[in-house]
Formats: C-alpha cells, structure tokens, sequence
C-alpha cells in the first residue's frame, strides 16, 4: 500500500473555503488516498456528505460533537439516524462524538446524553465511532464498555493503562501533529510503546497543526506524510512499515473504506 490514510480530517471546516480544491489535490499528489471527514453537528452533515460525494477517497461519518451540543436539540439525533439509514454503505462510522471536560463549565450531562444516544446509533448500525476524548478518557471507557463498540479514539493523549484498554476493547489510537512535538513527551512515548498495528494517523486539519507548521498554523491532510515519518522516526521503523501499516490498521477498523481504495485521484 503506497498511501495513506488520514482518519480525522474537518475538510469542510472554514479555513478551508478558499482554497479546498487545491489543499485535496495536494493531499492525493503527496500520498494520502483517504481522507475521512467527520461531522460536528447537524447543520454540516450536508456539506460533509457534498465532500464525499465531491472527491474521490473523500468518506463522511456523521455525528454530534461533544461541544456542539449546546447547539443541538434531540430531534437532531432522529435527523442522524436518517441520514446514516439514507447513505448507509457510504458512512463509515458515526462520529465525531465523546465527551470534552477540558472546557469548564460546560454542561456534562448534556454531552453524555448525546454521547449515549449516538452510542445506541453506532450498535444499531452497526458502525464504529470517532471518539473525542479529551480530558474524559475514563468517562468515554465507562460508555464504551456499556455499548461494545469499536473504533478509534481520536487524538489519544491519555495513559498508557487507558491505551491498552481502549486496545482491549478493539479500538485504535489516533496520532498526529501532537506527536511532533518534542516536548510532547507523554505522546511520543505511547507512540513508540504502543503496538504497531493498534495506531492510525490523523491530521485534525485544520487544527493541532505538525511542529513544523508552528502552533498557529493551518494543518492539512498533506501534511501527514511528514506525520508518518515522524512516527516512524520515534519508533526507529522504516517509514513504508508505518505508512503500510497505519493504513491497513485504519481499513480495518473503518471497514467502509474499502470501498474507497481505488489509486489516489481528486474528481474536481
């Protein structure tokens, strides 16, 4: 497999609108066959499914996140189950979804009723889920566990005890800009520790940009043949093992992918 996959990708975040069509062509021109883009909340599941449906290797999942659901009403989650009963086959996972206790003050139990009800979704469909697990890891595991579901914990900065059991659950980690950061020494060594073939990369573009790009930077999905070769640099593995590997991870844990692995072209 000579491309990459990058499993986390707000491609129809504004920071894009500019220039998307050049930030795709590069993306498939540097390596990266797959881009997955995740929804945050109802009124961008449109504009996530015009992407997969705009460019080639572009695959949606549709979710609620954690801090949008202030925005949010409960007949929102019907308008989800809709849309994930109207392109199933073309939705390869319900997300981004989880639950975020880093911004205080903001309602936790509101987020965990969302978190559940899609949760429930994901088990019914049968799909796996993009978790946002920020400052929640125990709380995420405490659901994850009611619901038996898989997937990949997104940008995973949590313990190696909790990696292994996200691991032990059937999940895999995200890794990406954070880990080029050399003072992101808790990161850096899950990256090394942490199995091979229980990592998927991501970019988060347009956000946690690669040290490279500094901290204020616009990432894009590009950028993540640089990413693969920082993993592979940390683990002192050949970078084709990593880009090879990652790749097949992320196939495997997104089985609907698979309808996307065609060579790396952007239909414009």
């Amino acid at each position: 497999m000579a491309w990459l996959i990058d499993t986390h990708c707000h491609l129809d975040a504004p920071e894009f609108d500019h220039d998307r069509d050049e930030v795709a062509q590069a993306a498939w021109q540097a390596g990266v066959g797959i881009i997955v883009v995740p929804a945050v909340v109802r009124g961008n599941f449109a504009a996530v499914q015009a992407l997969a449906g705009r460019y080639r290797g572009c695959a949606m999942a549709l979710g609620i996140h954690p801090l949008f659901v202030d925005q949010s009403q409960p007949q929102d989650l019907e308008m989800l189950a809709t849309e994930i009963a109207r392109y199933r086959g073309d939705v390869v996972a319900v997300g981004e979804i989880g639950l975020d206790f880093f911004v205080e003050h903001y309602d936790r139990a509101r987020q965990e009723f969302y978190f559940v009800e899609q949760l429930k979704l994901a088990r019914d469909f049968d799909l796996p889920v993009l978790l946002h697990v920020r400052r929640s890891v125990d709380q995420v595991l405490k659901q994850v566990r009611r619901f038996k579901v898989r997937g990949i914990a997104h940008a995973f900065n949590g313990s190696l005890q909790q990696a292994q059991e996200f691991i032990r659950l059937g999940f895999k980690l995200g890794f990406g800009g954070a880990m080029t950061y050399e003072r992101a020494l808790k990161i850096r060594h899950l990256a090394q520790a942490l199995p091979l073939d229980t990592i998927v990369l991501e970019t988060d573009a347009p956000d946690i940009p690669p040290a490279w790009l500094g901290h204020r930077g616009r990432n894009e999905p590009g950028q993540l043949v640089r990413i693969a070769a920082t993993l592979a640099e940390i683990r002192r593995e050949d970078v084709a093992l990593v880009m090879e590997k990652t790749s097949q991870n992320a196939l495997d844990i997104l089985p609907g992918l698979g309808n996307l692995c065609t060579s790396p072209q952007v239909t414009l």
